[in-house]
């Protein structure tokens, strides 16, 4: 118990190095990844669930119902390989492994920062894409239900304008099922690291685990399945207190 609490996992069969440096090593860059597809999913998805909820049935609706579709169905290791052939090899505009370049050493801060930025817009972005799709189509219907409510009705009888009564009173309410959602999300989000660690040669913990699965590494397999259990729990510690910052009744309660 005590190892545990300390995080102690004990060496690595492979290398004999402690499993705690190797995961110290690595989990910032997951963590970065990790929160870079979660703002972007957040700053995309939001949006888009809620222009389709004011404009049901418009052409803006149906563009996004297809692509919630084909998000859902679209594997994210061929979306991947995919974009990796047309954007890195084809076209040549992006890096397609790892999160620098190797003559990082000889380039300023502001090459260096864009270096970084395209290194991390292919990972990123498939790694967001799934949770666009899906968190979207959930924003959009817990906002229709949310629109339909006698409340909303009253702001807009009182003269409201459209933009006041959907950010003021709709948006919030609307909010409090999807953060619960993102709670859940965070175990995939980890999960998917070790897909797309993997095929963009990114030296993260998804990464690690993977290498680690294939040598048969059992106390660094273990290690960092306890650290992405932590993270869970941390995710959905920080979902609770967001939802009751959002919703008044829990405090009241409280």
């Amino acid at each position: 118990l005590k190892r545990f609490v300390t995080l102690d996992f004990g060496k690595s069969f492979t290398d004999g190095r402690k499993v705690l440096d190797k995961i110290k090593e690595r989990i910032p860059i997951t963590l970065t990844l990790n929160l870079l597809s979660l703002t972007m999913i957040l700053m995309i998805a939001i949006p888009i669930g809620v222009l389709s909820a004011t404009r049901q049935y418009s052409l803006f609706d149906k563009l996004t119902t297809v692509f919630v579709f084909v998000g859902f169905s679209t594997p994210t290791f061929w979306l991947a390989l995919i974009l990796m052939i047309v954007f890195g090899v084809t076209l040549g505009w992006l890096p397609i492994s790892g999160i620098q370049s190797i003559d990082v050493s000889e380039m300023s801060w502001f090459e260096r920062l864009i270096d970084w930025i395209k290194h991390l817009i292919l990972p990123v972005g498939i790694s967001a894409f799934g949770g666009i799709a899906g968190l979207s189509r959930y924003c959009r219907s817990s906002m229709l239900e949310v629109i339909s409510q006698d409340y909303i009705r009253t702001a807009r009888a009182k003269g409201l304008t459209e933009t006041d009564v959907i950010i003021r009173h709709a948006l919030r309410n609307a909010l409090l099922p999807v953060v619960t959602i993102l709670g859940l999300a965070v175990p995939g989000l980890i999960g998917g690291s070790v897909i797309f660690e993997t095929i963009f040669s990114i030296p993260g913990m998804g990464q690690l685990f993977y290498s680690s699965a294939m040598s048969r590494d059992y106390p660094t397999i273990m290690g960092i399945l306890v650290i992405g259990a932590v993270l869970t729990l941390i995710g959905n510690l920080i979902a609770d207190i967001s939802y009751a910052l959002l919703d008044p009744r829990i405090r009241a309660k409280q």
